[in-house]
C-alpha cells in the first residue's frame, strides 16, 4: 500500500519548516561574520554575499521554499499552511543555543500565541478554489478590488522604503518586515500561477506560450529579490528570535487578506467562520505585542560592576569581541 498524497504533503511541509527555521540562524551567523569584516547589511553593505555561511542559509531557505511549494501540489492548503508555524519554533530554539539570543519565558508565550492564532485562522479558512489555467488567475488578478489592493500595497512599500526606512529602519522591526510581507503577499499570487502553469504543462497542456505565465514569473522574481534584501537587513539589525515569528505573522496575515480579496474566499462562509478567523487575527496580533514587549527586557549589567565579555571567535562582530567594560563612573577622571 503506497503512501497517500496527504502524507507526502505533510512530510514536505514539516521538512520545509525545519529548513526555513534553520536558514534564519545560518544567515544570521553569516551576516554577523560579514559585518565584522566589512559594512553591515543593516546599513547598506553587501559583504555578506562573500560569506559561505550566508549562502548556506540561502540554499537552506530555497530548499525549504521549494519543499513548501511542492507540498501544496500534494496536500490542501489547510494542511500545509499551519505547519509553517513550526519554523518559528525551530528558529527560536536554534537561536537560543547557537546565537546565544535568550528566549525568555514571555517570548515562549508570544510564540505560542502566534502559533495558536495562526492555526485558528487556517482551521476556519475556506477551501481553496481549483484553478485550471493561467488565464483564470489572470482574470482574478485583474479584478478592480484586487487591483486596488495591489496599488495600496505598492504605495505602502514605496512609503516604507523612501520615508520610513531612512528614519526608523534601524529601530523599528516593522519597517523591514513590512516591506517583506507586503511584497510576499504579491509573490504568493505569482507563485501560484507559476505552479499551475508547471502542473498543466507536465500534464500535456503547455502554458509556456501565454504571456501571463512570464509576467507572473517576472513579478515573482522581483518580489522575492526585494523580500530577501530586506529580510537580510532585518536579520542583521534585530534578534532572529523576534524576526522569525513577526515575519511569519505579518506574511501570513497579508497573504490571507490578499487571498480573501482576490479569490473572494469569504463569500458563502458562515458568520461564525468569519468571526473565528477574526479572533484568530486578534490572537496573532496579541502574540506579536508580547514578542515586542519582551524584546528589550534583558537586564543590563548592574552599575558598579566589572563585566567581562569573553568570546574566542575572531569572526564575531566588534561588539562581541573580547573586552572589559567598567560600568562605574567613579573610575573615570572628571
Amino acid at each position: 500500500m503506497g503512501v497517500s498524497e496527504n502524507t507526502i504533503g505533510l512530510i514536505l511541509a514539516m521538512a520545509s519548516s525545519a529548513f526555513i527555521g534553520s536558514s534564519f540562524i545560518l544567515k544570521k551567523k553569516g551576516l554577523k561574520r560579514a559585518g565584522a569584516a566589512g559594512t553591515r547589511a543593516g546599513v547598506g553593505g553587501y559583504t555578506y554575499l562573500l560569506e559561505p555561511l550566508w549562502w548556506a542559509g540561502m540554499i537552506t531557505m530555497i530548499v525549504g521554499e521549494v519543499a513548501n511549494f511542492i507540498a501544496y501540489v500534494y496536500a490542501p492548503a489547510v494542511l500545509v499552511t499551519p505547519l509553517g508555524a513550526l519554523s518559528i519554533i525551530v528558529s527560536a530554539v536554534l537561536a537560543h543555543f547557537l546565537l546565544k539570543e535568550r528566549l525568555q519565558k514571555m517570548g515562549v508565550v508570544g510564540c505560542g500565541t502566534c502559533i495558536v492564532g495562526s492555526v485558528v485562522i487556517v482551521i476556519h479558512a475556506p477551501q481553496e478554489h481549483t484553478l485550471s489555467s493561467v488565464q483564470e488567475i489572470w482574470s482574478l488578478a485583474t479584478q478592480p478590488a484586487f487591483l486596488i489592493y495591489v496599488a495600496a500595497t505598492l504605495s505602502l512599500v514605496l512609503a516604507l522604503v523612501l520615508h520610513f526606512e531612512p528614519r526608523y529602519g534601524l529601530t523599528n522591526i516593522l519597517v523591514y518586515l513590512g516591506i517583506c510581507s507586503l511584497m510576499g503577499s504579491l509573490t504568493v499570487v505569482s507563485i501560484k500561477a507559476i505552479g499551475i502553469a508547471i502542473k498543466l504543462t507536465l500534464e500535456g497542456v503547455s502554458q509556456i506560450a501565454y504571456p501571463q505565465t512570464w509576467f507572473f514569473l517576472t513579478v515573482s522574481v522581483v518580489c522575492v529579490v526585494t523580500q530577501l534584501n530586506y529580510l537580510n537587513k532585518a536579520l542583521d539589525t534585530f534578534s532572529a528570535t523576534i524576526v522569525a515569528p513577526v515575519y511569519y505573522v505579518m506574511f501570513t496575515t497579508l497573504t490571507i487578506i490578499a487571498s480573501v480579496i482576490m479569490f473572494k474566499d469569504w463569500s458563502g462562509q458562515t458568520a461564525s467562520s468569519i468571526a473565528s478567523e477574526i479572533c484568530g487575527f486578534i490572537t496573532v496580533l496579541s502574540g506579536t505585542i508580547i514578542l515586542h514587549a519582551t524584546r528589550d527586557q534583558e537586564p543590563p549589567p548592574p552599575q558598579g560592576t566589572v563585566t567581562w565579555y569573553i568570546n574566542g571567535d575572531s569572526m564575531k562582530a566588534s561588539e562581541d569581541e573580547d573586552l572589559i567594560a567598567f560600568r562605574n563612573s567613579d573610575f573615570l577622571e572628571p
